[in-house]
């Protein structure tokens, strides 16, 4: 399914979710059936159409980059789901922080944007998750470099050291269970549950 937009993305190098991740991501949303469901990191729209077409969910999804912003709105376009998308060019960390202050909720939550803001994003984040919800963060390994016991490349570094910072917040979190997978590149599903 949506073959065409993976092979661009492939020839365009346009990183988009793996397989074995894709498959688990829809396994979720279609268990967790939600009514609203919140992507950071749109690129040109592949996951947040694997997640249409696998509920009946509105989406919200955020893409900073106006060009990719652009393509995402023609494949939602191409594909029939425009009328259950609202597409926000902007950048995340301004749209969570509105999101919060209008009170807004979501039942699901896809977090595959700039690895190195995880952390900044998981306290709004928190805030606009449903009792219940779930937030599934790909690709938190980073190439192996998140769990290598190696010195990290310089390049890398701050991007790593957020990423496990990240991680450690998971662990710190009342009222949020979280499991990481050591799926492709490491995927981090958290689930709010109730409040005693």
């Amino acid at each position: 399914m949506f073959e065409e937009i993976e092979k661009f993305a492939q020839q365009n190098y346009i990183p988009i979710i793996r397989p074995l991740s894709r498959k688990l991501l829809c396994d979720h949303v279609k268990k967790s059936k939600p009514e609203k469901i919140l992507e950071i990191g749109t690129a040109i729209g592949f996951s947040g159409l694997l997640m249409l077409s696998c509920s009946t969910a509105f989406l919200t999804t955020i893409e900073k980059d106006e060009q990719r912003a652009e393509m995402a709105k023609r494949n939602f376009e191409r594909y029939g789901f425009e009328n259950r998308v609202n597409l926000i060019c902007d950048d995340a960390l301004d749209v969570l922080k509105r999101f919060v202050a209008s009170n807004q909720q979501f039942d699901f939550i896809f977090l595959d944007g700039p690895k190195g803001q995880y952390y900044r994003y998981l306290p709004l984040l928190k805030k606009i998750l449903t009792t219940n919800g779930i937030i599934f963060a790909d690709d938190v390994f980073l190439h192996g470099l998140v769990r290598s016991k190696s010195p990290i490349p310089h390049k890398s570094r701050s991007m790593v050291n957020n990423m496990r910072k990240y991680l450690s917040l998971l662990e710190q979190s009342d009222n949020f269970e979280s499991e990481i997978l050591d799926i492709e590149d490491g995927i981090a599903i958290t689930k709010k549950i109730d409040e005693l």
